[in-house]
């Protein structure tokens, strides 16, 4: 068993379901540490970027388990007030990467991806310096500092020194424990697409229609979708299947068996119907 479900899912090519927190208390912790979902995204984009909170919740989860997959706890996926705008946004704001990671947390979802140098930056700022695995791929020398790994690693529940192998992303290194992932959401983003999902170290992406729409000059998707909304869409999930990174992508109960055979292993649901959506296309893993 992996310490992330994730990649568990993943190798035996099942789906994997989210859901979003924003409350950062042990308690809530405990709460969620018996979720129907495989993963947490715990949204840091929008609100406060409560390290303190994270860590509670952290602890709360590990309180509350191990999950009824017999995980310590559910995979942790943070989003952060950062854009992937340049190669110096990240770099400039490693120390919030950082942060995130010596919590414990499980990956990264990296929101307005838009050039691959960026992304580039953040795999760099997302590994240990000593790691060499990727380097025929063309990953440079990780950036993150040793430091905080005694708690990550309690939370993982394994010694420190197993910590700093672990931590590292999959599946450019196939024993890994860390995912990361980006949100296409911009015409920028959309332009560099292609290049953006080729990125070595990259686990999954996601087209994010919210923004996209922004983007195009509307306040909200809009139901028809007009062309270019549905072009944008197309060749953003074209970009993420070509390179063979995971796909992430909402579904519902009419089109989930549809959209998992297409591929998609990340789904995103209705909260309340997410626990209905499960057994429709996976009923081997619990």
């Amino acid at each position: 068993m992996r310490v992330n479900k994730l990649i568990d899912l993943w190798t035996n090519d099942q789906p994997a379901f989210w859901i979003r927190n924003e409350e950062l208390t042990f308690e809530h912790g405990k709460k969620l540490a018996q979720t129907w979902a495989d993963f947490i995204n715990v949204e840091l984009e929008h609100g406060p970027f409560d390290m303190t909170g994270l860590q509670s919740f952290m602890k709360g989860l590990v309180a509350g388990g191990p999950t009824k997959s017999k995980h310590k706890t559910p995979a942790i996926i943070v989003t952060l007030p950062i854009s992937g705008r340049d190669r110096k946004h990240i770099e400039y704001n490693h120390w919030m990467f950082e942060q995130v990671l010596d919590r414990g947390v499980h990956g990264i979802l990296l929101c307005n991806a838009e050039e691959a140098d960026a992304v580039d930056a953040f795999v760099e700022v997302c590994r240990y310096s000593f790691q060499k695995i990727g380097a025929d791929k063309g990953i440079k020398q990780g950036k993150r500092g040793n430091g905080g790994q005694l708690e990550a690693a309690q939370i993982w529940g394994i010694e420190p020194k197993d910590y700093f192998h672990k931590a590292d992303i999959w599946p450019i290194n196939p024993n890994g424990e860390l995912v990361l992932g980006v949100k296409i959401e911009t015409k920028r983003g959309l332009q560099n697409a292609e290049q953006i999902c080729k990125v070595p170290g990259l686990t999954f992406a996601q087209y994010a229609p919210g923004d996209m729409a922004m983007a195009f000059g509307y306040p909200n998707e809009p139901t028809p979708q007009p062309t270019e909304i549905t072009e944008a869409r197309k060749k953003v999930n074209q970009a993420i299947k070509q390179s063979k990174i995971i796909w992430m992508d909402g579904v519902t109960e009419e089109n989930a068996i549809e959209k998992v055979s297409q591929g998609l292993r990340i789904c995103s649901t209705p909260q309340l119907k997410g626990a209905h959506i499960v057994p429709l296309v996976r009923n081997d893993i619990p």
